[in-house]
């Protein structure tokens, strides 16, 4: 009877909207992966089969949780951290090298891989912090906190060798906007962005002579107080330094295929064997759906197995090749859709942490979506994240559902909040 009344609580277009992602995944999966062998979908020996009994695990822990009080996500919110923090760096000594990172924990014919679970414990974490009471992200102290909480994980991820999962948590500063933070560590990161992918391609002395430029004007419009004037010389030092320290941090910390792909997405470099292989075979495989696509299990790149990894972080591929640009539209408006609504349901909680924790795995969705379709059509470069519902993998699927899950828990539990 309890189960009925929480499953009747429960929001159901995001409910739906999970279950066709989820839908389009294992179906993406199958045609990615189809053996004629083996065509049956549930044949357990092929990576859709096994998608599907990964699909069964998601749906029953997620009904699970949907039994629980929905204030023990709360309550023990520090305690999921924790064990994230533990799997992490348990990853460091006991962790098994794939796809070019030890990020995976190898359970005998399992596989884990703990930086889903620290996204999941770190939404969690800092949901709890700033949904208390006395929390104000004006403070130096509380600010100082809730940096700590994303990025100590962060360092843990790098060490790992997996700078693209790491990459994700940086997405939660805009979690920490929404809640009061100033806007100036958002700035600066976007004009350190820019700053960086601009040194890469134009010479560093006509940046200089642009920077003071800028620096001259801005003296010409703002009262010329002595502060002011120190503040924008040390703005523009800070800005030189950074501009001139570009090709040591490209050159000496990014590794070679990273320096690669993002030589091939700036122009710098054609590389359709090595590296960039996998790209331009995504494109060629997308570019050839055209607008209705060539018809499910007909994509003859899908089929022939031309692009690889195409069921894990490139099954956007299989989308696009298959049913074209309306496939791809569609999905897209799934995907808009699954964030519109976490970010609406968000609004509407009662509860600081439900609302904190809706638009932290909002932003964790939009990252991976954003960045997942971005390096299949070369938009940005390729770093190895999993596309929500439909790429091919345990961990990430069952991470994934967890979070909307716990979401649809919360906004059930609602109105028991006074």
């Amino acid at each position: 009877m309890r189960s009925k009344t929480i499953i009747g609580k429960i929001d159901i277009w995001l409910f739906v909207i999970y279950l066709a992602l989820v839908t389009i995944g294992l179906l993406s999966i199958y045609a990615a992966a189809f053996n004629e062998a083996h065509p049956h979908i549930y044949d357990f020996s092929q990576n859709y089969g096994k998608q599907l009994v990964f699909i069964g695990v998601s749906l029953l822990v997620g009904f699970i949780i949907l039994l629980i009080d929905a204030k023990f996500f709360n309550a023990f919110a520090y305690v999921f951290y924790g064990l994230s923090i533990f799997c992490l760096l348990l990853v460091l000594v006991v962790g098994s090298k794939i796809s070019g990172s030890t990020s995976w924990i190898q359970l005998g014919p399992i596989s884990f891989q703990p930086s889903e679970f620290a996204k999941f414990g770190t939404a969690l974490a800092l949901a709890h912090y700033l949904g208390k009471l006395d929390t104000d992200l004006t403070k130096f102290k509380t600010k100082l906190t809730a940096y700590g909480i994303v990025f100590v994980p962060v360092l843990l991820i790098l060490a790992q060798g997996d700078a693209g999962s790491a990459s994700v948590f940086i997405i939660f500063l805009l979690v920490l906007y929404r809640e009061g933070m100033g806007g100036k560590i958002l700035i600066i990161g976007l004009v350190a962005a820019t700053l960086f992918i601009v040194s890469l391609c134009v010479s560093k002395w006509y940046i200089m002579i642009i920077l003071v430029v800028i620096f001259a004007l801005f003296l010409l419009m703002i009262n010329r107080t002595k502060k002011n004037i120190l503040l924008l010389t040390g703005i523009l030092i800070a800005a030189c330094a950074f501009v001139f320290s570009v090709d040591f941090a490209f050159n000496h910390i990014l590794k070679q295929h990273q320096r690669t792909r993002i030589n091939i997405i700036l122009g710098k470099e054609h590389d359709t064997k090595g590296v960039g292989y996998n790209l331009n075979q995504s494109m060629i495989a997308i570019g050839s759906g055209g607008f209705s696509g060539k018809g499910y299990l007909n994509g003859t790149m899908t089929k022939y197995n031309f692009v690889p990894e195409q069921h894990t972080d490139f099954i956007f591929c299989t989308v696009g090749e298959e049913s074209g640009f309306i496939g791809c539209f569609f999905l897209i408006a799934l995907y808009i859709a699954l964030m519109l609504r976490i970010i609406h349901l968000a609004e509407r909680q009662r509860s600081p942490f439900s609302r904190i924790y809706g638009y932290g795995i909002a932003c964790i969705f939009f990252f991976h979506f954003a960045i997942n379709i971005g390096m299949t059509i070369g938009l940005v470069p390729v770093i190895g994240i999993p596309l929500p519902f439909l790429s091919y993998g345990g961990s990430s699927l069952l991470m994934f559902s967890m979070m909307i899950f716990v979401f649809l828990k919360q906004d059930a539990n609602r109105m028991n909040i006074l």
